[in-house]
Protein backbone atom coordinates (compact mmCIF):
# COMPACT_ATOMS: atom_id res chain seq x y z
CA UNK A 1 0.00 0.00 0.00
CA UNK A 2 0.92 3.80 -0.23
CA UNK A 3 3.00 5.58 2.69
CA UNK A 4 0.31 7.14 5.16
CA UNK A 5 -0.17 10.22 5.06
CA UNK A 6 2.28 12.42 6.55
CA UNK A 7 0.25 15.51 7.12
CA UNK A 8 -3.59 16.60 8.67
CA UNK A 9 -5.81 17.28 5.77
CA UNK A 10 -3.69 15.19 2.80
CA UNK A 11 -6.04 13.22 0.70
CA UNK A 12 -5.22 9.52 0.83
CA UNK A 13 -4.40 7.57 -1.97
CA UNK A 14 -6.11 4.50 -2.70
CA UNK A 15 -4.59 1.37 -4.42
CA UNK A 16 -7.50 -1.26 -6.48
CA UNK A 17 -5.76 -4.48 -7.90
CA UNK A 18 -8.00 -4.95 -11.02
CA UNK A 19 -10.80 -3.12 -13.37
CA UNK A 20 -12.33 0.02 -12.08
CA UNK A 21 -14.09 1.91 -15.07
CA UNK A 22 -11.93 4.32 -16.93
CA UNK A 23 -8.91 2.33 -16.37
CA UNK A 24 -8.16 2.02 -19.64
CA UNK A 25 -8.95 6.16 -20.56
CA UNK A 26 -6.94 7.30 -17.39
CA UNK A 27 -3.76 5.37 -17.52
CA UNK A 28 -3.55 6.36 -21.81
CA UNK A 29 -4.35 9.49 -20.08
CA UNK A 30 -1.45 9.82 -17.63
CA UNK A 31 1.09 8.04 -20.16
CA UNK A 32 0.17 10.63 -23.48
CA UNK A 33 0.44 13.79 -20.67
CA UNK A 34 3.91 12.95 -19.37
CA UNK A 35 5.61 11.45 -22.47
CA UNK A 36 4.26 14.28 -24.76
CA UNK A 37 5.15 16.56 -22.21
CA UNK A 38 8.35 15.65 -21.52
CA UNK A 39 9.72 13.39 -24.38
CA UNK A 40 7.51 14.83 -27.07
CA UNK A 41 5.78 11.37 -27.85
CA UNK A 42 2.92 12.03 -29.67
CA UNK A 43 -0.59 9.93 -31.45
CA UNK A 44 1.37 6.71 -32.58
CA UNK A 45 2.83 6.54 -28.65
CA UNK A 46 -0.42 7.19 -27.45
CA UNK A 47 -2.04 5.22 -29.78
CA UNK A 48 -0.10 1.70 -28.69
CA UNK A 49 -0.70 2.53 -25.49
CA UNK A 50 -4.40 2.47 -25.47
CA UNK A 51 -4.55 -0.75 -27.95
CA UNK A 52 -2.18 -2.98 -25.84
CA UNK A 53 -3.53 -1.76 -22.52
CA UNK A 54 -7.14 -2.71 -24.08
CA UNK A 55 -5.41 -5.84 -25.41
CA UNK A 56 -4.21 -6.75 -22.03
CA UNK A 57 -7.68 -5.93 -20.02
CA UNK A 58 -9.25 -7.73 -22.47
CA UNK A 59 -7.67 -10.85 -21.66
CA UNK A 60 -6.73 -10.32 -17.99
CA UNK A 61 -6.61 -13.11 -15.67
CA UNK A 62 -6.30 -12.23 -12.01
CA UNK A 63 -4.83 -15.49 -11.17
CA UNK A 64 -1.90 -14.40 -13.98
CA UNK A 65 -1.85 -10.76 -14.33
CA UNK A 66 -2.40 -7.94 -12.13
CA UNK A 67 -3.02 -3.74 -12.56
CA UNK A 68 -2.90 -1.84 -9.87
CA UNK A 69 -4.45 1.91 -10.01
CA UNK A 70 -3.90 4.11 -7.57
CA UNK A 71 -6.78 6.85 -6.83
CA UNK A 72 -6.98 9.75 -5.50
CA UNK A 73 -10.32 11.92 -4.88
CA UNK A 74 -11.81 9.01 -6.97
CA UNK A 75 -9.17 9.79 -10.14
CA UNK A 76 -6.47 7.41 -11.32
CA UNK A 77 -3.48 9.01 -10.32
CA UNK A 78 -0.58 6.05 -10.68
CA UNK A 79 -0.81 2.63 -12.04
CA UNK A 80 1.63 -0.38 -12.44
CA UNK A 81 0.46 -3.90 -14.62
CA UNK A 82 2.32 -7.50 -14.49
CA UNK A 83 1.39 -9.17 -17.84
CA UNK A 84 1.79 -12.58 -16.90
CA UNK A 85 0.77 -14.42 -20.24
CA UNK A 86 4.39 -15.61 -21.28
CA UNK A 87 5.74 -15.47 -17.60
CA UNK A 88 6.41 -19.51 -17.41
CA UNK A 89 9.15 -18.78 -20.69
CA UNK A 90 9.71 -15.41 -20.86
CA UNK A 91 9.48 -14.13 -17.55
CA UNK A 92 6.45 -11.99 -15.93
CA UNK A 93 6.36 -8.67 -17.89
CA UNK A 94 5.99 -5.27 -15.67
CA UNK A 95 3.90 -2.71 -17.80
CA UNK A 96 2.26 0.59 -17.57
CA UNK A 97 3.99 2.04 -14.62
CA UNK A 98 2.85 5.87 -14.52
CA UNK A 99 2.51 8.22 -11.57
CA UNK A 100 1.76 11.71 -11.63
CA UNK A 101 3.73 14.14 -12.03
CA UNK A 102 1.90 15.84 -8.86
CA UNK A 103 2.64 12.86 -6.84
CA UNK A 104 5.96 12.08 -8.21
CA UNK A 105 8.98 11.09 -5.31
CA UNK A 106 6.00 10.89 -2.26
CA UNK A 107 6.71 6.89 -2.37
CA UNK A 108 4.01 6.06 -4.39
CA UNK A 109 6.02 4.52 -7.46
CA UNK A 110 7.89 2.08 -4.68
CA UNK A 111 4.68 1.28 -2.85
CA UNK A 112 3.66 0.35 -6.79
CA UNK A 113 7.13 -1.44 -7.99
CA UNK A 114 6.82 -3.09 -4.77
CA UNK A 115 3.09 -4.47 -4.63
CA UNK A 116 4.24 -5.76 -8.43
CA UNK A 117 7.14 -7.19 -7.03
CA UNK A 118 5.51 -9.28 -4.35
CA UNK A 119 2.33 -10.34 -6.60
CA UNK A 120 5.21 -12.23 -9.15
CA UNK A 121 6.54 -13.96 -6.11
CA UNK A 122 3.59 -15.20 -4.86
CA UNK A 123 2.65 -16.86 -8.46
CA UNK A 124 6.53 -18.08 -8.10
CA UNK A 125 7.59 -16.08 -11.32
CA UNK A 126 11.49 -16.86 -11.83
CA UNK A 127 11.63 -13.29 -13.55
CA UNK A 128 10.36 -10.16 -14.37
CA UNK A 129 11.32 -7.67 -17.20
CA UNK A 130 10.29 -4.24 -18.58
CA UNK A 131 11.39 -2.49 -21.44
CA UNK A 132 11.83 1.43 -21.20
CA UNK A 133 14.12 3.81 -22.84
CA UNK A 134 17.30 6.21 -21.36
CA UNK A 135 17.19 9.13 -19.45
CA UNK A 136 14.39 8.26 -17.36
CA UNK A 137 16.82 8.51 -14.80
CA UNK A 138 14.47 8.29 -11.68
CA UNK A 139 12.74 5.41 -12.93
CA UNK A 140 16.00 3.48 -13.48
CA UNK A 141 17.01 4.34 -10.23
CA UNK A 142 14.16 2.88 -8.20
CA UNK A 143 14.40 -0.08 -10.48
CA UNK A 144 18.16 -0.83 -9.92
CA UNK A 145 17.56 0.13 -5.63
CA UNK A 146 14.56 -3.10 -6.22
CA UNK A 147 16.94 -5.68 -7.92
CA UNK A 148 16.51 -5.03 -11.65
CA UNK A 149 19.44 -5.06 -13.97
CA UNK A 150 19.85 -3.68 -17.42
CA UNK A 151 20.09 -6.87 -19.97
CA UNK A 152 19.94 -5.04 -23.04
CA UNK A 153 19.67 -1.45 -24.67
CA UNK A 154 20.08 -0.69 -28.59
CA UNK A 155 18.36 2.75 -31.05
CA UNK A 156 14.63 1.33 -31.64
CA UNK A 157 11.35 2.87 -32.62
CA UNK A 158 9.38 1.49 -30.11
CA UNK A 159 7.92 4.73 -29.13
CA UNK A 160 7.56 5.92 -32.32
CA UNK A 161 10.70 7.99 -32.29
CA UNK A 162 14.38 6.54 -32.23
CA UNK A 163 15.61 6.27 -28.35
CA UNK A 164 18.03 4.32 -26.63
CA UNK A 165 15.53 1.36 -25.80
CA UNK A 166 16.86 -0.43 -22.23
CA UNK A 167 15.39 -4.11 -21.28
CA UNK A 168 15.69 -4.45 -17.27
CA UNK A 169 15.25 -7.70 -15.42
CA UNK A 170 15.01 -8.82 -12.10
CA UNK A 171 15.70 -12.49 -10.73
CA UNK A 172 13.09 -13.79 -8.43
Amino acid sequence: MPPPDREAGVTRIHLVNGYVPGILGRITQLHAEYYNTHWEFGLFFESRVARDLAEFLERYDGARDGVWSASEKGRIVASIAIDGLHAADQGAHLRWFIVSDALRGRGLGSSLLRTAIDFCRTRNYSRIHLHTFEGLDAAKRLYEENGFSLIEQHKGMQWGMEVNEQTFQLKL
